[in-house]
This record gives C-alpha cells, sequence and structure tokens, in this order.
C-alpha cells in the first residue's frame, strides 16, 4: 500500500491539554486500516502498530498490533475471523472459538481508534448490541449533538456513550459522517482528537460531564437511603481506633448527619420512630480512607461499595474536578468526602498531566494561590519541577496553610525535598531512591521504578544509613503515603495481567475490565530475574521498618477505587504490622493527618456518621476488610452489594439487614 493510495487522518494525544503524543490513521481503498499510536506519560506510555481489516457489518476479521504498552512490555496481538471461526492471541490470551452469532473481538492493546469502529459496528447492529469478544457484550445509545466552530467551519459532532466496556459508560464522538471525532478517558484527563477540535476540547468535556453527570445523579437517586427519623445500629462489634479495642454488643444512634450516642445495647432504647440495622454481631469500624485517588467515572460509587467514605484526590482535571466534589457532598453522585491536592510541576518532556506547569517563583506562587482560593488543602508536586522551585511552593502553600508533598523532583534527594518543606512524600519507591542518590538522579523517567526492581533488595532495615533516613523522616514528623499494593501490581506475574491485589475480586468484575487491569507488570530485563523478584519484598520490610520507627504512614492506592486499599491494608498486614494498627492507619490516622479528626476516624457521639459494617473479623485476618456489607456516609445508607450490581460487578453474598 502507497502513501498515495492511502486517506491519512492525523489525531493529537493530550493530557491535561498537553499534547503528549500522536495518533496516525491510514485507511486505504482495499479496507485495510493502518494505524499508528505513541504517546510519553512521564516515560511510560503506548508505542503501537496495529492495522485491521472490518466485514460489512463493521466487525474485525482480521487484526494485528505489535509494539510496546504503557508499561513498555511487548505488544503482539493478533485476531482473525474466517467462515465464523475466531482466533486470537495476545501476551495474556490464547482463544479459538467457533460462533453461532455476530461478535466484536475488542483487543487489548487497540489505539482508541478502535472505541470508534465499535461505536460505528454498534450502529449498524441489531438494537444497537453486541456481543464481545473473549466475553461479555457492548450497547450503544445516542446522548446528543455537539455544534462547534472550527477554523474551517460549523461541525456537529454526535456524542454515543458505549456500555460494556467499563464500570460506567464509556463516550465516543463520531463526525457527520460517522469517522472519529474524539475519545477522552478519565473525564477528559485523556483526550485524543483531531488538531482542528483542540480549542473545542473543553466543550466536548463539558458536554461529557453533563452526560456522566445525569447518569451518577440517576445512580444515587435508586441507591442512596436516607432514614426518616433516627437510625440505630444494634448488636455491633464496634472498633476504636483510639485505643484499638472491640466492644461487642454495642449500640449506635444516629440523628440526621451525626452520631448522638454510642453505649452497650441495654443502655440505649429504640426510639419509637427508629429505624433500626441488626449487626448480628459483625465489625463495626469509621469510615475508611484512600489518601491517593484520581477521582475518574467510577471511583466515588466504587469507593463507597468498599467502605471508603473519606479520600484525598493529588491531582486532577482543573476545569471539572471541584464540580464533581461538589456532586459528591450534596448525594447528587455518590462517593466520599474528599480533600482536594492541587498538581504543579515543571515543563518538559517528562511532564505530569496537569495545566500548571510553572518555571519562575511568580508562576510557583500563583498556581498556589489558585488552588488555595478553591478551597484546595494540599500542593502536590512533581518529578519535572525545578528543585529552586519546591521551597517558593513549599513557602506559599505554608502560607496559605496548605499541606506540601509530592513525587521527590529529578536531581534532588528526598533528603533535600524534606529539607525544603515537604510535609509528605508519596510513593515507598522515592524512599529508596533516596539512598541510590547522587548515583541515580534522573528520575522523572522509568529510572524511578526500575532502579527499584534492579537495586532495592540492597537496602535493608538494618543498614546504618537506612535507620539514620528513618529516624531523620521521625523528627521531621514527615508523613509516607506508600501506594505498596501498586508497587506489588509492578512487581507481578507479567504473563498474569490481573494485579495480585485484585486477585481475589477478578472473577467477579465486569469481563472487559478484567481484561484492561492496572499498568501491568514491568517487563524484567534479562539477567535481573532474581533483583526483581526480591524488590518487593525488600518494600514490604521497609515498609514495616518505618512504621516501627515511628514514621507516619497513610493508606492510598493510586489505583482501582475501593478494591485496591483492601488490597494495601492486607500488605500492611502481611508486612506485619498488627491488624489493629493497621486499621488505625486506614481511619483515624489521615483524619488527624488532615486535619478533620474533630468529625471524622472515630465512632463516637458528635462525630459524621461514617461507618463500615464488615461480616468477618479483619483483626484476626485482614482478608476480611473485603466483607463490606454496609456503608454509612453522613447517615445515609448504602447497600455495597447494589452498588457493585449496578457496575455490572458480580454478587459476593446475599446481605442480610432489616
Amino acid at each position: 500500500m502507497t502513501a498515495q493510495a492511502a486517506e491519512t487522518h492525523e489525531y493529537q494525544v493530550l493530557l491535561q491539554g498537553n499534547s503528549a503524543g500522536k495518533q496516525t490513521i491510514k485507511a486505504a481503498a482495499d479496507g485495510l486500516t493502518e494505524v499508528d499510536y505513541h504517546y510519553n506519560d512521564r516515560g511510560r506510555g503506548d508505542e503501537t502498530s496495529a492495522q485491521w481489516r472490518l466485514d460489512s457489518d463493521g466487525l474485525l476479521i482480521d487484526y494485528r498490533a505489535r509494539g510496546k504498552n504503557y508499561t513498555k512490555a511487548e505488544v503482539n496481538e493478533t485476531f482473525s475471523l474466517h467462515e465464523g471461526h475466531a482466533r486470537w492471541s495476545n501476551a495474556s490470551e490464547q482463544g479459538d472459538r467457533v460462533l453461532d452469532a455476530p461478535a466484536f473481538f475488542m483487543p487489548i492493546s487497540a489505539p482508541p481508534e478502535m472505541q470508534g469502529v465499535l461505536a460505528r459496528a454498534l450502529l449498524k447492529a441489531p438494537g444497537h448490541r453486541l456481543a464481545l469478544l473473549p466475553s461479555g457484550d457492548a450497547s450503544l445509545e445516542n446522548a446528543g449533538s455537539l455544534r462547534l466552530q472550527t477554523q474551517s467551519g460549523t461541525v456537529e459532532l454526535v456524542h454515543y456513550r458505549i456500555t460494556g466496556l467499563n464500570f460506567t459508560p464509556t463516550s465516543v464522538w463520531l463526525m457527520g459522517d460517522g469517522s472519529t471525532a474524539a475519545v477522552t478517558y478519565a473525564s477528559g484527563w485523556v483526550a485524543v482528537l483531531p488538531k482542528e477540535l483542540e480549542a473545542s476540547l473543553p466543550e466536548i468535556v463539558g458536554a461529557q460531564e453533563r452526560a456522566d453527570a445525569d447518569w451518577s445523579a440517576r445512580l444515587a437517586r435508586d441507591l442512596t437511603h436516607q432514614p426518616k427519623g433516627p437510625l440505630l445500629i444494634r448488636n455491633a462489634r464496634l472498633f476504636d481506633p483510639r485505643d484499638l479495642v472491640v466492644t461487642p454488643g454495642t449500640s449506635v444512634l444516629v440523628q440526621g448527619e451525626r452520631i448522638i450516642r454510642v453505649a452497650a445495647d441495654a443502655h440505649i432504647a429504640t426510639p419509637a420512630n427508629a429505624e433500626v440495622i441488626d449487626a448480628g454481631g459483625r465489625f463495626l469500624l469509621p469510615g475508611l480512607w484512600d489518601v491517593h485517588k484520581h477521582y475518574a467515572e467510577a471511583d466515588g460509587p466504587l469507593d463507597i461499595a468498599g467502605g471508603v467514605t473519606s479520600s484525598r484526590d493529588l491531582a486532577n482535571n482543573t476545569d471539572n474536578f471541584i464540580e464533581r466534589v461538589k456532586r459528591f457532598d450534596a448525594g447528587t453522585e455518590i462517593g466520599p468526602r474528599v480533600s482536594m491536592a492541587g498538581f504543579i510541576d515543571g515543563p518538559g518532556p517528562y511532564a505530569g498531566p496537569t495545566k500548571m506547569l510553572v518555571s519562575t517563583p511568580e508562576e510557583a506562587r500563583r498556581a498556589v494561590d489558585w488552588y488555595a482560593d478553591r478551597g484546595y488543602v494540599q500542593i502536590k508536586t512533581y518529578s519535572s519541577l525545578k528543585p529552586e522551585l519546591f521551597p517558593v511552593i513549599a513557602d506559599r502553600a505554608h502560607e496559605r496553610g496548605l499541606r506540601v508533598s509530592g513525587h521527590v523532583p529529578a536531581f534532588v534527594s528526598a533528603r533535600q525535598f524534606v529539607e525544603g518543606g515537604a510535609d509528605e512524600i508519596q510513593h515507598i519507591n522515592f524512599i529508596f531512591l533516596n539512598f541510590m542518590y547522587p548515583r541515580v538522579q534522573e528520575t522523572r523517567n522509568m529510572k524511578r521504578l526500575t532502579e527499584i526492581g534492579e537495586h532495592a533488595y540492597e537496602y535493608t532495615p538494618d543498614q546504618p544509613e537506612v535507620q539514620e533516613f528513618i529516624a531523620f523522616l521521625k523528627r521531621h514528623h514527615t508523613v509516607l503515603d506508600p501506594t505498596l499494593a501498586v508497587f506489588e501490581d509492578l512487581s507481578g506475574d507479567p504473563d498474569d495481567p490481573v494485579p495480585p491485589g485484585l486477585r481475589p475480586i477478578a472473577h467477579r468484575l465486569p469481563a472487559q475490565v478484567q481484561r484492561n487491569f492496572g499498568f501491568g507488570a514491568l517487563p524484567v530485563p534479562k539477567g535481573h530475574e532474581e533483583a526483581y523478584a526480591k524488590a518487593f519484598p525488600s518494600l514490604m520490610r521497609m515498609l514495616k521498618a518505618l512504621h516501627d520507627g515511628g514514621v507516619t504512614l497513610m493508606p492510598g492506592t493510586d489505583g482501582l477505587a475501593g478494591y485496591l486499599l483492601h488490597a494495601e491494608l492486607e500488605i500492611y498486614a502481611r508486612a506485619g504490622i498488627p491488624n489493629a494498627e493497621v486499621l488505625r492507619l486506614a481511619t483515624l490516622t489521615p483524619a488527624q493527618v488532615m486535619g478533620v479528626d474533630k468529625d471524622r476516624g472515630v465512632i463516637a457521639a458528635g462525630k459524621l456518621a461514617d461507618m463500615v459494617l464488615i461480616d468477618g473479623d479483619p483483626l484476626q485476618d485482614m482478608r476480611d476488610i473485603r466483607n463490606v456489607d454496609i456503608v454509612l456516609k453522613g447517615g445515609r445508607v448504602f447497600d455495597p452489594a447494589a452498588i457493585e450490581q449496578s457496575l455490572g460487578i458480580q454478587p459476593r453474598k446475599q446481605v442480610q439487614t432489616r
């Protein structure tokens, strides 16, 4: 095929509005489509070339893709359909099936254009519904149109929402001629669209956000129960993170959004008009925290279903995220109470996905003020920030009453970061990188991960320099947000796409979600297999040493909402931190660090009624933290099983309440 024989379309890949890569589509007259897709997300990002052919119904009959995925693991994926016989192969799947009805194969490593291909196939399908291969099904609905003014004139885009690819509907925008106009992910965090539509991205994302908000509002109306009068929880085993004591036979009386009394069952009479929940001896603890979030479409409901009633978002879309938090607070969208942290980085090839890229002290101060003026409580800096600007940001943030944390900027050690004013460090890898400094200084790229794989085992808690640094962190009251479950994922089996921490629940999740888990394991360089195998156990030992050394830890995920927090807490327990202390880290500790312990972190009179009822005993087995039966946020009652069902998740068991 020659360039003259092909019709070529070029799309920009934008991360938070910043150019990060391209998708180039060549469609030939003989039906062959070739796509080159690449983008750079802080050293990660896909680099794939794919080609395919479709039948008259828009279904794939031949597909081939090669290159590297987001974590730079090799991609080699194929699919063929001949006389009703489908065959497919990729790093984690081998399939061979005779089809008795039309079906659409959804590649794992497909470029964004495949969303448009699926949308067009669904438009042709009866009832706009198709079976998906290897499993699941997809349906399509028209969510309206949008007229935009571009340099070449007025264009009309049609907004379609595909159900079946994720927990919530996936948006695809088509031109009037049916060609793909735009694909956006994670509430506009990532957008793929032609250059002529770049200026219209806020309008596209805004329309998509309104559709998402309408969907979320319907979900909230259906799944939120607000008691008309008092609510009484009886016969609970109540966990108090202040003294780590569990008290059986306990009742909790709630009026409105607050707890008004906690006492033994015999000491609280049932009000005449009260709604009663019989805990049946189940484990009742304060609502959980997740301190490392980046909220997108399904995260709010997933968090509530997982018992997370408070959280902290550490980087999000500055155009629309505040509105989502307001919806969480108003109850028109299911989600926890969110403390917002503003994200600041410096420009460059590895810049983080934010519009707040600063190069001068004046720009740095203005960025801090922008966040402070809008109710943010913390600043998170990133790896491309000029080292000399960090103290400027820290000073201004502290002047405005904000906490400061982040990735340790490149060319700086974690010690220098703390000395420059950091209250907190994100990710445990930066603790290890402190010991590798100055040998390793360029941490904007994959080295911040690969150096851990190759050398983490070399740094053990008994070494004097490690002990001294732990004492340094304690002396400076530095908090650590370790995100161990993410590193367990990165250290997992390259041949198994399911993150280790999600394997207990993976079979319950929607079929297509199961095929697209997490970041995936890092590829292991030849000759470094033994070092990589030792890396994650080394991280766990360091976590325990930090805890024992008095460094404050706060559990966060930076991954799949709800379920990955359970995995994080299990890792803490596996590392040797006593289970009761793990539960305190997930409840009271973040409330204290974030300055909201007046209202949260404990089940006590006067506190907000944020509680989780667990079937089991996480003090004996932390895996029981996954058995969330009932969640209360501000006195509103949620049934996790009903939330999960609305998101396409298979039931754990029948929850019994009255």
